[in-house]
């Protein structure tokens, strides 16, 4: 069964944008590419996992949230890297659906669709929600990253017992042993 890095999308992979729905709007955060490169070279999978409550909303439509993943592939492929596969919950939370995160559906639709061993595997987010996804789903780790909503969310994830680094490339690094210096 093969590894995944499971990432939330803004503020981890791009930079924080409330209800992001225009490609022009999306910016990599520094580092990105190169920490997508290292779970790929470790042959492991990159996922994004997004709730994108937007669509639920009414403010963009689900074709939006695809121009943005294809925005985000385009700009990575300028680096030589991709994301492996994109999920992303368009309900918003009063709708009480069941893949909204915290809930693991995300992760374990991916988990069946890829063979992935989700108790190997590594959960990415800027906030307590992503990881109590990752949680929820059994992942070996679950990170907050600082970028985005990470340094405001840090006081109560650290209560909480999880552990942070600066941004995905460090975490990323650190999840494989290695150094992002």
């Amino acid at each position: 069964m093969k590894k995944a890095v499971f990432l939330d999308r803004d503020g981890v992979i791009i930079e924080q944008v409330a209800y992001l729905s225009s490609p022009e709007q999306v910016a990599l955060i520094p580092g990105a590419a190169e920490a997508l490169r290292l779970i790929h070279r470790h042959g492991d999978l990159a996922v994004v996992i997004s709730n994108q409550s937007g669509v639920g909303r009414g403010y963009f439509t689900a074709a939006a949230v695809d121009a943005v993943h294809a925005r985000i592939q385009e700009l990575l492929a300028a680096e030589g890297e991709a994301v492996d596969a994109f999920y992303y919950c368009p309900h918003a939370p009063e709708e009480k659906c069941s893949c909204r995160k915290p809930s693991p559906e995300m992760i374990h639709r991916a988990a069946r669709r890829f063979g992935i061993d989700v108790g190997s595997s590594l959960m990415l987010g800027d906030r307590m929600s992503d990881l109590e996804c990752g949680v929820n789903a059994g992942c070996a780790r679950n990170v907050l990253v600082l970028t985005g909503y990470g340094a405001e969310q840090e006081p109560k994830v650290r209560a909480a017992g999880f552990s942070s680094a600066r941004d995905m490339l460090a975490a990323v690094a650190d999840f494989y042993g290695e150094s992002s210096e």
